[in-house]
């Protein structure tokens, strides 16, 4: 169904970018014949089939999702470090604070995944799309701030902290934050 729906937002993106930057210059230049040539006219199918091919697989998803119940599948980064987002670390003590880590990223969607998104919008239910973008940007904003910390040598990872802004259109920036900590045996 993914890979479907990757076509019809492909087919879209190519029908568009043709349509409007071949077919328009042409229609400026040669305005007075009103006949489409050939490839404008697969440009604009391939706009509107793109869009009925992203309509049909965002539609059957949802009602499979709705049916069987499912909700997207998180996975966590590997943990080398412990985090924690308190102060303190139950049964151990704080022996050295080594200083601030942070991982960064800014992640976006192209714009085919954004067109489905659109979509869901419409619709209603979860913006997929963006959950995945968001969760791979949490992960790798997670997983620099981790590297950075097993570079200090660092136990843990205490006050961990995630903050997130929309940088332009469909990118968001995620940053993760937090105290490295050498800890007591």
């Amino acid at each position: 169904m993914k890979i479907l729906r990757y076509i019809g937002s492909l087919a879209f993106v190519l029908g568009l970018f043709t349509a409007v930057f071949a077919g328009t210059p042409w229609y400026v230049i040669v305005a007075d014949d009103p006949v489409l040539p050939w490839w404008l006219r697969i440009a604009v199918f391939c706009l509107l089939g793109g869009i009925l091919v992203v309509l049909l697989t965002v539609a059957l998803e949802q009602w499979k999702n709705r049916t069987s119940g499912e909700e997207l599948p998180f996975t966590e980064p590997d943990r080398r470090v412990l985090l924690m987002n308190s102060a303190e670390i139950p049964g151990r003590e704080i022996t050295e604070i080594l200083g601030l880590v942070q991982g960064h990223t800014v992640f976006a969607i192209w714009l085919g995944k954004d067109l489905s998104a659109i979509v869901r919008l419409i619709l209603g239910g979860e913006l997929t799309e963006y959950t995945e973008m968001m969760g791979r940007a949490r992960a790798a904003a997670t997983n620099r701030m981790i590297a950075q910390a097993a570079e200090m040598a660092a136990d843990a990872i205490i006050n961990v902290r995630y903050m997130t802004t929309s940088v332009i259109g469909s990118a968001a920036e995620l940053l993760a934050y937090g105290t490295a900590v050498k800890l007591s045996e």
